[in-house]
């Protein structure tokens, strides 16, 4: 589920998802943005990225999480929840 400008390398960053031709985590620019970055503070931090990039960025969360799939399973009265992300 990559576009064409997030990257998933198991050489970049053990496999995080990243801005293409970047080492900068999708993960990071999430959380600084939730933190309470706008999109010019992220632009003036990170001077190679372009708007489009935090944009794919939080599509890319997006689409990870559309196609999450949560399994509820029982186990003797306890409740054990398995998520898996990604397309199978």
């Amino acid at each position: 589920m990559t576009t064409d400008r997030i990257e998933i390398n198991p050489r970049v960053m053990m496999g995080k998802p990243v801005i293409r031709g970047t080492r900068i985590p999708v993960e990071l620019l999430l959380r600084k943005i939730s933190e309470g970055a706008t999109e010019d503070d992220l632009l003036d931090a990170y001077p190679r990225l372009q708007r489009e990039d935090l944009r794919a960025a939080i599509a890319y969360a997006a689409d990870t999480l559309a196609h999450e799939e949560t399994v509820f399973l029982s186990q003797e009265g306890e409740e054990i929840v398995i998520t898996r992300h990604g397309k199978e």
